[in-house]
């Protein structure tokens, strides 16, 4: 936390030193979420790309109020959020028959991506509602408290917890199915 603080006081006077210590320090924990609520490797990618281009250019304005780890967090989930929002859109107008562009470009990243247990997981997350994927995402990987996904969400936090706990025995259920075939 003292480091973010630091690493925030320098990138709002222009050190890209800080930029890149921020970038560095976040974006596999960022790509991760992003990744378990897009499912979709590239557009993963290009979500957590965007959030810190939108991060890099805005340095003056920018105001993080508490953790700059759920600034980001809420930041790629929202990004997540209005993806999905947009691909909905689209498959609504004759788009839902399309194939999925798949990134062929192999990068230090990717390595979390190739592990057979994080597909299976994401796979089993997609199997979800959104709502349900959404949280548990944001509460695993994001680290967030359901107090701040219930703000984000705009819901309970009892709502969050019910959420939460049947995504939970969702999973359960579904990957226990897997280890049987």
């Amino acid at each position: 936390m003292l480091e973010d603080k630091l690493l925030m006081w320098k990138f709002k006077r222009g050190s890209s030193a800080a930029l890149c210590r921020i970038y560095e320090k976040y974006k596999d924990n960022l790509l991760r979420l992003a990744l378990a609520l897009l499912n979709d490797t590239a557009t993963a990618e290009d979500v957590v790309h965007d959030c810190f281009l939108s991060f890099a250019q805005s340095s003056q304005r920018l105001k993080v109020n508490g953790n700059l780890k759920s600034y980001l967090t809420v930041s790629v989930a929202n990004r997540a959020r209005n993806w999905n929002r947009a691909r909905q859109r689209h498959q609504t107008t004759g788009l839902d028959n399309a194939e999925p562009i798949v990134s062929t470009y192999k990068r230090p990243e990717q390595w979390i991506v190739e592990n057979e247990q994080i597909k299976q997981l994401n796979n089993a997350l997609s199997q979800l509602s959104y709502e349900q994927q959404e949280v548990v995402s944001l509460h695993l990987q994001g680290e967030m408290k359901f107090k701040a996904i219930a703000d984000l969400q705009g819901v309970s936090i009892n709502t969050v917890q019910s959420r939460y706990r049947y995504g939970l025995d969702k999973l359960r259920s579904i990957l226990n199915s897997e280890e049987k075939l």
